[in-house]
């Protein structure tokens, strides 16, 4: 049996050849973090990027697996190469993603132009981990013209997946809820298009109206007004109009010069997530933990407050 090539150039070298196997130990690699994830990902950047990146959320139950599951065949039948991020919930005991590579996209397991991953949150705030700009790139590297980015859809998810996605799609249900709330959740402002699916239950009708309500009162004149798609993604009603609108608002975004603006403003995005990072493994890392306590303790008995503190922990030591 030949022996697997271990280091991170032979790997993406691998990957691009098509070997899955390469493709999924990248993923692994840039998941851990470390040294060799960011040889990865230095490798990967110079690789160029996907022709787009499609972010997929909304509620949990909306049916975006089914979805998505129908948006990989239609990107299939368009002749494009497909990679899938399922952005998980973290397990509390393995830290790995609870749900697995999932389970309604397996129809596509032995079709080679499709890879399927799921990555863990990784506690990461909405749920979105920190590594998945770099999967994305990854995965582009290996040759997916068409990334889809489908997350759990809780607390800050959505603005999440709007700033690592070309386009964002929204899946809503029939019966979701008032306007009032969903303004709240900011799907307004992060959607791009909007897919009403099970949309063959009783109240899908209702649910556009309201979609619609709330459009003419916040979209700007002359601006892409974000298109609602119904669709029933277990039968695959309506997600072939969804695929061809997903393909629009990318015209929209190269037209426009938007693509550039997007992906200027993710890369911004991610350089600040990376130095916030970095902060925080100076502060609390191997070595800084004793210091970390002494200041800590500062605060706790009111000594110091805790912006002198956070300053305390930043300087550096003489």
């Amino acid at each position: 049996m030949p022996k697997r090539p271990a280091d991170p150039a032979a790997l993406v070298r691998a990957a691009q050849g098509g070997d899955k196997a390469a493709l999924g130990r990248l993923l692994s690699l840039v998941e851990r973090g470390g040294t060799r994830a960011r040889e990865v990902g230095r490798l990967t950047f110079a690789a160029g990027q996907a022709d787009h990146v499609i972010g997929i959320t909304g509620a949990p139950g909306a049916g975006k697996s089914t979805l998505t599951d129908c948006l990989i065949a239609a990107a299939r039948d368009s002749g494009r190469q497909v990679g899938v991020l399922a952005i998980d919930p973290t397990s509390p005991y393995s830290g790995g993603a609870i749900l697995g590579d999932r389970i309604r996209m397996q129809r596509h397991a032995l079709d080679e132009g499709v890879f399927v991953r799921s990555m863990a949150t990784r506690g990461h705030l909405g749920g979105l981990a920190l590594a998945a700009p770099e999967a994305i790139r990854v995965l582009a590297a290996a040759g997916a013209d068409v990334v889809l980015v489908e997350t759990v859809g809780v607390g800050q998810v959505e603005v999440e997946i709007a700033g690592a996605a070309d386009t964002t799609v929204v899946v809503v249900n029939p019966g979701w809820g008032d306007a009032v709330q969903a303004a709240k959740a900011g799907l307004l402002e992060i959607a791009d298009v909007f897919a009403v699916n099970k949309s063959d239950r009783p109240g899908a009708t209702e649910t556009r109206r309201d979609l619609e309500s709330m459009l003419d009162m916040s979209t700007p004149a002359g601006d892409w007004r974000p298109p609602i798609v119904m669709t029933t993604a277990s039968t695959g009603n309506g997600t072939d109009e969804l695929w061809t609108t997903l393909a629009e608002h990318r015209s929209h975004l190269v037209r426009t010069g938007e693509m550039a603006h997007r992906r200027e403003r993710q890369l911004l995005d991610e350089l600040r997530g990376v130095m916030v990072s970095r902060i925080e493994q100076n502060v609390l890392g191997a070595g800084a933990g004793a210091r970390y306590e002494e200041v800590a303790a500062a605060l706790v008995r009111r000594e110091l407050d805790p912006y002198d503190a956070a300053s305390r922990l930043l300087e550096p030591e003489d």
